[in-house]
C-alpha cells in the first residue's frame, strides 16, 4: 500500500492543502509533503491524528476496497411503486454515493411527483415512450433515445404523454429520490 498516496487522494477529496491538513494536526507542511510522497512514516498516533481529520479511522483506510459491490444485478434493486409510476434503485446505496440512478416507470398520461427546487442536477435518458419534461412551467418534449439535463434549483416533472409506459433512466445528483 502507499500510505502517502493514499492520504494525498483523501486529501484531495476534502479540498484541503498541505498546509491546512498539516494545521489541524499540529504538524509542519513539510512533514505532510515528506509523508505523501512516501519520504517519511508516521507514528500510530500520528497517522490516527492525519486520518481524523481527513473525517476516517485506521480501520477504514486500511479496508480492503476490493470488497466494495460494483456490479448490481436485479436481484440488488429496490422498488417503490404507485399508481402512476414505478422507481427502481438500480444501485440501492446510491443515497451514501455522490450521485444516484434510477429506472422510472410512468404509465401513460401519468405525470411524476412535483420535485420541489433543490440543490445539484439531474439527468435523464428516455428509453421508451414520449414525455414532457415541465422545468418551471417550461415543457420540453423528449422522446426514446433523447436526453436532458437541467440544474435541480427549479420545480421539475414529467408527463408520459404517450400512449405506452414511459422508462426513462435517472440520474440525480446529489441522490434526491
Amino acid at each position: 500500500m502507499d500510505l502517502g498516496v493514499k492520504i494525498k487522494e483523501l486529501r484531495l477529496k476534502k479540498n484541503l492543502t498541505q498546509e491546512e491538513l498539516a494545521s489541524r494536526c499540529e504538524l509542519t507542511k513539510g512533514y505532510i509533503s515528506q509523508l505523501e510522497n512516501d519520504l517519511t512514516s508516521p507514528s500510530i498516533a500520528t497517522l490516527t491524528d492525519i486520518l481524523t481529520s481527513l473525517g476516517t479511522n485506521l480501520k477504514e483506510f486500511f479496508a480492503d476496497d476490493d470488497d466494495e459491490q460494483v456490479v448490481f444485478t436485479p436481484e440488488d434493486f429496490f422498488e417503490k411503486t404507485s399508481e402512476n409510476a414505478k422507481v427502481i434503485w438500480l444501485v440501492p446505496t446510491a443515497q451514501k454515493n455522490m450521485m444516484e440512478p434510477i429506472r422510472f416507470e410512468l404509465e401513460p398520461g401519468k405525470s411524476s411527483e412535483r420535485d420541489l427546487p433543490h440543490e445539484g442536477e439531474e439527468f435523464g435518458y428516455v428509453l421508451q415512450g414520449k414525455i414532457s419534461l415541465n422545468v418551471d412551467k417550461r415543457d420540453i418534449e423528449a422522446r426514446a433515445g433523447d436526453s436532458f439535463y437541467f440544474k435541480a434549483g427549479r420545480t421539475h416533472y414529467i408527463t408520459n404523454t404517450g400512449d405506452e409506459k414511459a422508462i426513462v433512466i435517472w440520474l440525480s445528483c446529489p441522490p434526491n429520490f
